[in-house]
C-alpha cells in the first residue's frame, strides 16, 4: 500500500445502496473506497447493512483494521442484514434518527451510487451545509458517470435561479476515491451560502438575555419600583440584536450595508419616540 498524509478526518459517513448495482464497476468503487479510507486510517460510519455496496465497503474497512459503526432502524435490520453483523452495529428508532445519529459522528460525507434512500441523505446533508447546521465536506463518488445527470441538475437549478451559485460549491465530485478524498482534505467550505442559522445565534441569546431583564426592576428615589427596561429601550435592543445577528448571516456585503440603514433608520424611529 502506499503510503499517503494522515488525514484530518477521523471518521467518514459513506451513504450507499444495499443492492450492488447492475455492473462490477460499482462493487469495485465501494472495494476501492474502503481501501483509500483504510489508507488514511478513517473510520467509517454508514447505514449498518451487511448486503450491497454497503456490505463490501463496511467488510473492505473492518478487514483494514479500522473501525465500522453501522446505524440502522430496528424495522431494516431483517432486510439489510444478512448472516454476521460487521463491527459495531447501533439500532436506532427512524430513518430520521439514523440520519441524525451517522451526521453527528461524522467529520464528512460521500455518496456511492445508490437509490432513492441514497440520493435522499446525500441531499439532506447538501441542505445542512447549506443552511450552515454543519460545514463538513460532502463528496460525491462520481462512478463511470453515475451522477452525471444528478450534477447536471444542480447547475441547472443554478442557471434557473433557484440554487445560489455558492450553495453549488457545496458539493464536491471525482470519478475516483482517490481523488475525490484528495479534493475533500483541502476543502474550505461552501464560499458565500446565505443565512448561515450559525448567526442566529446572536439574536437567540440577544431574546433570552432582554427577556431576563424584563423581570428586573429597579427602585426609584421615592422607594417606587419600576421595570429596570422601558418599551422604547426593549424594542431598540430587540430591533439592534435582529440586525447585528442578521448582517452576520448575510449573504454579501451589498445585503450587510442594506441591513445597517434598516438599523438606522429604525433607530431614529426609536429613539422619537
Amino acid at each position: 500500500m502506499d503510503e499517503v498524509a494522515p488525514s484530518k478526518f477521523k471518521r467518514i459517513c459513506v451513504f450507499c445502496g444495499s443492492n450492488s448495482g447492475n455492473r462490477t464497476v460499482f462493487s469495485d468503487a465501494a472495494i476501492d473506497l474502503g481501501h483509500e479510507l483504510v489508507k488514511r486510517r478513517i473510520d467509517l460510519v454508514y447505514g449498518g447493512g451487511s448486503v450491497g455496496l454497503m456490505g463490501l465497503i463496511s467488510q473492505t474497512v473492518y478487514d483494514g483494521g479500522c473501525h465500522v459503526l453501522g446505524v440502522i432502524p430496528a424495522a431494516l435490520m431483517p432486510l439489510e442484514i444478512s448472516g454476521q453483523t460487521v463491527g459495531e452495529v447501533k439500532t436506532v428508532s427512524d430513518m430520521h434518527e439514523r440520519k441524525a445519529e451517522m451526521a453527528q459522528k461524522a467529520d464528512a460525507f460521500i455518496a456511492l451510487p445508490g437509490g432513492y434512500g441514497t440520493m435522499e441523505e446525500l441531499l439532506e446533508m447538501i441542505t445542512w451545509s447549506q443552511l450552515g447546521i454543519h460545514n463538513k465536506p460532502v463528496g460525491l463518488l462520481n462512478v463511470d458517470g453515475y451522477y452525471n445527470s444528478l450534477l447536471a441538475l444542480f447547475d441547472n437549478g443554478v442557471k434557473e435561479g433557484f440554487i445560489k451559485p455558492a450553495a453549488r460549491h457545496i458539493v464536491v465530485s471525482a470519478p475516483t476515491a482517490k481523488e475525490l478524498l484528495e479534493k475533500m482534505e483541502v476543502f474550505g467550505g461552501p464560499r458565500d451560502v446565505p443565512w448561515s442559522v450559525k448567526g442566529l445565534w446572536l439574536p437567540y441569546v440577544g431574546f433570552l438575555l432582554i427577556s431576563l431583564a424584563e423581570r428586573c426592576v429597579s427602585v426609584d428615589s421615592a422607594g417606587i419600583e419600576r421595570p429596570a427596561m422601558t418599551g422604547s429601550i426593549r424594542v431598540h435592543k430587540i430591533v439592534t440584536i435582529i440586525i447585528i445577528g442578521s448582517i452576520f448571516s448575510a449573504e454579501d456585503v451589498g445585503n450587510a450595508i442594506h441591513l445597517l440603514s434598516a438599523a438606522s433608520c429604525i433607530h431614529q424611529q426609536v429613539i422619537r419616540t
